[in-house]
């Protein structure tokens, strides 16, 4: 069902903004305001949401079972078939808000196409919408809350799996293969996004796509992972070694995980992403590696993996109850290994941290 009091929200700052409407095609936008887990494809569809609150929902017909099933109570739907287009619809439905010549934005669930489609359908001053939900979705509620942590529960849970199940021999792509079973062991069937298990040199690359090195001996695994509950994103890594870790990667490993500690201190009343990234940073800079720790510390979590707030230098926002957001650094060796540790952590009503990941930071050998 639409979020009323969502809409109310999102309306209230629209008006701020000097803007007549938003258009909210598939995404994690679209999941947020009106509970539709849907991806953009070539028949447009979606909801528009007008500066007084009022809305109209976009439906091909192929598609409106779902769409009414989900949206509920909508006063307008415009509807459409597949030999007349959309952008008749799109039109009937701005006109029944009023907002025909109007200020409109749109957000990143809609294809470029389509846009230009509707700009030269009607007239209208079209805005980048991207952002316009950023800050209310960031600061979750309690409900939303809850769902992050038992999501987190979830892949400390899988995490714990895997650290039994890796072993010497296996290939990385095995160990992939092997973190959906765990996760629908779980109850939770679609991913965050696609894990990274980077074994050896390849954790030197923080996004490794690969998965044919076999694990070796004595050998350093980066698992990044992370599993949607009830559409709620979890996101954690872990370093994991097989067998008796070098002292060289013993070393970098402490490094990393003082650093990923200072992250989450920083996080008080007050503080700034810009100040959790200085923070978790400094250890590392200090410590003699700052060249090997290139990427921002964090970013925000919720029904994306990737949205706001973020830990970054230049974000001098400072933090708000309810944010969750990952504290992430990593040292990254080229040719050699990488570490990298991550929880999440939730803003609490007071400023303090709550960190939402409780497996092991210590280091930890697979199969003990």
């Amino acid at each position: 069902m639409i979020k009323k009091e969502r809409v109310e929200r999102l309306a209230q700052t629209l008006r701020e903004k000097g803007l007549d409407a938003l258009y909210i095609g598939p995404s994690t936008d679209l999941e947020y305001i009106g509970g539709l887990d849907t991806h953009p494809d070539e028949r447009v569809r979606g909801l528009m949401v007008a500066k007084d609150a009022r809305c109209f929902a976009m439906t091909p017909l192929l598609y409106k079972e779902e769409i009414v099933n989900a949206f509920g109570d909508v006063p307008f739907y415009a509807e459409w078939n597949d030999h007349e287009g959309f952008t008749g619809a799109f039109r009937r439905g701005c006109e029944h808000l009023g907002v025909v010549g109007g200020r409109i934005a749109f957000n990143d669930g809609v294809r470029a196409v389509d846009m230009l489609a509707v700009r030269d359908s009607m007239p209208m001053e079209m805005v980048n919408g991207v952002d316009l939900l950023a800050g209310q979705r960031s600061q979750k509620d309690d409900d939303e809350l809850e769902l992050m942590r038992e999501s987190s529960r979830i892949v400390d849970k899988v995490v714990a799996k895997l650290q039994k199940f890796i072993r010497p021999g296996m290939k990385e792509r095995d160990v992939a293969k092997k973190i959906p079973d765990f996760f629908e062991e779980e109850g939770v069937i679609q991913m965050s996004f696609s894990p990274i298990v980077a074994s050896g040199p390849n954790g030197s690359m923080p996004h490794y796509s690969g998965g044919e090195r076999v694990i070796g001996e004595n050998d350093i695994i980066i698992l990044d992972l992370g599993g949607r509950y009830k559409s709620y994103c979890s996101d954690t890594t872990r370093t994991l070694f097989t067998g008796t870790p070098t002292e060289e990667m013993k070393k970098i490993y402490e490094i990393v995980k003082r650093s990923q500690a200072a992250g989450e201190a920083a996080v008080k009343p007050g503080a700034t992403g810009q100040d959790v990234d200085r923070a978790a940073r400094q250890v590392i800079i200090d410590a003699g590696y700052g060249e090997f720790f290139f990427n921002r510390v964090g970013h925000g979590v919720g029904l994306a993996v990737h949205e706001s707030p973020y830990m970054i230098e230049g974000n001098d926002v400072p933090l708000a109850p309810g944010n969750v957001f990952s504290v992430e650094p990593g040292i990254y060796i080229p040719g050699k290994f990488g570490v990298r540790i991550e929880n999440l952590v939730a803003v609490r009503p007071d400023g303090s941290g709550e960190a939402l990941n409780h497996f092991t930071r210590e280091l930890t050998v697979c199969g003990d």
